[in-house]
């Protein structure tokens, strides 16, 4: 079982766009340390493309970092973020939430953790449905199968989530499609 699936960049821009139709700049927050960050950053330029969005990418090692790159978005309008999966920006994610709101800037996340303490929306891969699917994996070896004959899956589905808190803090109006769509909102 693989645990990320770069195509999902392309989703969260999209969504970016979706909450926010004048976002002309998207940062995107990396780890440079995360050997996955080149993958997502090359499927995000091409949706970037395609939407006329330029992006910059960003790379953070710590809080410091975290702070600098934040508010340099910040300070150029019509700015948003996308904050790449990683565990960096999972122990930060306080500090990334704290200062996305501070700047008044649209973010887009990849792990449920975000909306759920602040942050306005993340949209990333169901891991309890991840786990199920593992399990399965340990009950045909169990059952006698070699672990070498077991494809390597991709994760198929995901989970969006939206703080409609975070959203009328940053006066964005949710597209009622987007709440249709999503698997969790916070009121």
């Amino acid at each position: 079982m693989t645990n990320f699936e770069f195509k999902i960049g392309g989703k969260w821009l999209e969504l970016l766009r979706d909450l926010d139709p004048g976002i002309v700049r998207v940062a995107l927050i990396t780890n440079p340390a995360n050997a996955n960050t080149a993958q997502f950053e090359r499927v995000i330029a091409a949706a970037a493309k395609s939407l006329g969005v330029e992006t910059q990418t960003v790379s953070v090692r710590n809080a410091a970092e975290i702070e600098e790159a934040i508010e340099s978005a910040g300070n150029q309008p019509k700015s948003g973020l996308i904050v790449l999966p990683d565990g960096l920006a999972v122990v930060h994610h306080e500090l990334i939430i704290k200062l996305a709101a501070r700047f008044r800037l649209p973010a887009v996340y990849p792990f449920r953790i975000f909306p759920a303490n602040g942050g306005l929306v993340s949209y990333g891969l169901d891991y309890p449905d991840i786990h199920r699917h593992a399990a399965d994996y340990v009950d045909a070896i169990l059952r006698g199968k070699k672990p070498g004959d077991l494809p390597v899956q991709a994760p198929n589905k995901f989970e969006l989530v939206v703080n409609l808190k975070a959203a009328k803090a940053l006066g964005l109006a949710v597209p009622p499609g987007l709440l249709v769509g999503a698997d969790e909102v916070i009121e």
